[in-house]
């Protein structure tokens, strides 16, 4: 008898997403890369029920960029909605959500607004539900190192920083999805914990950036205020194996 199952991979042509239907593949199940491109849109329910057909579990590392705070909330809730629906029809089992650490306390800012709503959608469904909330990737923390510039110097807030790369999670997300739903949360998180400057030093330096680094107390995170400990996890963790120093590592080997 074949343990094969069949995961359908919102936003699997993405950062995450693609990752995970690499891993699936490899390992042997079918895994469907949904996205708009190919005719399958959880916002809009374009192609959802013939890609959710015979499907035992959904990964929804769907994503969107807006500074919009309802535009993001509506994107979120709506796809959720969407989802779900489709999933009961479908007599799918296990509804996995990638979400981020941080969601309940960083509200202020936009999109973890859209999160915690996206959350909450799924939480009230009643469909058998786990999100996996990580914490930030490696491979945005170029991204922050340039939204935190100021005058060629790079400010960062005084909190703790525990970022994760891209391949853990999308490794996390695949073994969740193939496992008995939760109906709760698992927080995930990478290897190294240490202050956000301290882990911004080594990234830039890795990468032979000049900018210097420092922490500013008064400083918050894209809008939203913060604590020493809002972008890590609360409790311990599941943890990614690849350290931001292996990470940078297989950067610069890759760019040989």
């Amino acid at each position: 008898m074949s343990n094969s199952k069949k995961i359908v991979v919102i936003g699997g042509t993405g950062l995450i997403g693609a990752k995970a239907v690499t891993i699936l593949r490899s390992a042997g199940h079918e895994a469907v890369a949904a996205s708009p491109s190919n005719g399958i849109n959880a916002f809009t329910g374009e192609g959802l029920d013939h890609a959710l057909a015979g499907a035992d579990a959904v990964i929804d590392a769907s994503n969107m960029m807006s500074f919009d705070e309802p535009v993001i909330r509506n994107f979120f809730e709506t796809s959720s909605r969407n989802l779900v629906a489709a999933e009961k029809t479908a007599g799918v089992q296990h509804h996995v959500v990638l979400s981020i650490v941080g969601t309940d306390d960083l509200v202020a800012n936009p999109y973890m607004s859209g999160k915690q709503a996206q959350e909450r959608a799924v939480k009230g469904s009643g469909q058998d539900y786990t999100i996996v909330r990580a914490t930030q990737f490696y491979e945005f923390m170029n991204t922050l190192a340039d939204a935190y510039t100021v005058e060629g110097s790079v400010r960062v807030p005084a909190i703790d920083f525990q970022p994760i790369a891209a391949d853990d999670v999308a490794a996390a997300l695949v073994k969740v999805a193939l496992d008995k739903p939760r109906n709760g949360t698992v927080d995930l998180a990478g290897p190294d914990r240490a202050p956000f400057e301290t882990l911004m030093r080594t990234y830039l330096a890795a990468r032979g950036d000049k900018r210097s680094v420092s922490a500013d107390a008064s400083l918050g995170y894209f809008g939203a205020p913060v604590h020493v400990g809002s972008l890590v996890p609360a409790a311990a963790p599941h943890r990614g194996d690849i350290t931001l120093e292996a990470w940078l590592c297989t950067q610069q080997l890759e760019n040989v």
